[in-house]
């Protein structure tokens, strides 16, 4: 009787499997040399129909397995935090050194941050690290050229070489693309237009991918607030790149993050869209400059650098980029691509969908997300110039 009953139970196993592999078209290698290569099977739903254990929280069980390329970069610590905080198993691909990925280990739960080592250049090896994922979620960007890498390889074709893969892929669920508030064809920027590049061919190859277009993200590490307060703590001025009348649209980080998460979770509503993410106030340069130096206490002092000066300034770096046997330093102030993206108005389309599509009311920069502003105050987090200037050492506390 207890034969009859492993056989039994065995068969009807068999027969699950089976079953599981008929519905999700998976094969046990992915990719072998003798495989077809796979359509898109891309849900017409969202993830929100994978099996979930637990309460939500990082000991749960999400069923999501994603493969988050940029992990290792500023939005990306904020993305794999949301994701490992609901129980997600997080695949990590990286090309540094072992130490550049050690922050996001702590993050989630034991053995759900799994860091992969891999070769953006190497087809097998993107492979290898989307070979067990259901979602796909590329966040690679960089805002100045190199001498290995240029806007069109890293924007541009690193993710059609993505979508193309997670085409042939055969079981990923979902895949978003997370691009650059005023991506445009015609846009000044190299960098937009690399960025308008690779949204045509993601969609092009994947019409149900999710398009992510957010503004200039502030947060802890970012790369506007930190550099400008840098600078005015080092030389005493910040200079102003035209009139400092270019209008922008700033968003904190963890909103975008927030937005990212919640169109993964949906039911598939946000398939095949894409979405503007832009704060809720619009800045122009000036104004924003105004709130960093009030922010860090110090006496607001600029200087206005005309943008055929200033583009005159950085163009020695690109001039030079790829003529010398050596790296060339990491534009600060002067960066020509973002100059050229300056000279249009940044700011979210009348028509487009925002954060309020995705049930999100995004924070206003003044407060708690300009908060690590503090760090740059003189004399410590109560102190500063425009304080110090104005109390008596009596007052002090």
């Amino acid at each position: 009787m207890q034969a009859i009953t492993r056989r039994l139970g065995h068969q009807s196993s068999t027969a699950s499997i089976s079953s599981f592999k008929s519905l999700y078209a998976l094969s046990d290698h992915h990719y072998g040399v003798n495989n077809e290569r796979y359509v898109s099977t891309l849900a017409t739903k969202g993830v929100g129909h994978l099996v979930r254990k637990g309460t939500g929280g990082r000991s749960s069980v999400s069923g999501i397995i994603a493969t988050v390329f940029g992990a290792t970069g500023f939005l990306g610590r904020y993305v794999v935090q949301q994701l490992a905080k609901m129980g997600s198993q997080v695949l990590v691909p990286f090309r540094g050194s072992e130490d550049c990925h050690r922050h996001l280990k702590l993050m989630g739960d034991l053995g759900q941050i799994v860091p992969m080592k891999y070769n953006p250049r190497d087809e097998s090896s993107i492979k290898a690290v989307m070979a067990k994922a259901n979602v796909v979620i590329n966040l690679i960007g960089r805002d100045h050229e190199t001498r290995n890498y240029g806007f069109e390889e890293v924007h541009h074709h690193m993710a059609e070489k993505l979508a193309m893969i997670s085409k042939e892929h055969g079981g990923i669920m979902r895949f978003i693309q997370v691009s650059c508030l005023g991506a445009s064809p015609s846009s000044p920027s190299k960098m937009l237009r690399a960025k308008a590049a690779a949204e045509e061919a993601v969609l092009r190859e994947l019409p149900e991918a999710t398009i992510l277009r957010p503004a200039v993200m502030v947060g802890t590490e970012d790369r506007i607030l930190n550099r400008w307060a840098h600078f005015a703590k080092n030389y005493g001025f910040l200079p102003l790149i035209g009139d400092g009348s270019t209008k922008i649209q700033p968003v904190y980080v963890v909103d975008v993050a927030g937005a990212l998460t919640t169109a993964l979770k949906d039911d598939g509503t946000s398939m095949g869209k894409i979405y503007e993410l832009g704060g809720p106030e619009i800045f122009t340069i000036h104004e924003l400059a105004e709130l960093m130096y009030d922010t860090i206490r110090e006496w607001p002092r600029y200087v206005k650098v005309p943008f055929p000066i200033a583009k005159a300034l950085a163009t020695p770096r690109e001039a030079l980029l790829n003529k010398v046997p050596f790296p060339l330093p990491t534009p600060n102030m002067f960066n020509l691509d973002e100059i050229n993206a300056l000279t249009n108005d940044t700011v979210v389309s009348e028509n487009a969908l925002t954060f309020n599509d995705l049930g999100i009311v995004p924070h206003k920069l003044k407060g708690y997300p300009i908060e690590f502003l503090i760090s740059y105050r003189k004399g410590g987090p109560q102190f500063g110039s425009t304080i110090s200037e104005k109390v008596s050492p009596e007052d002090y506390p």
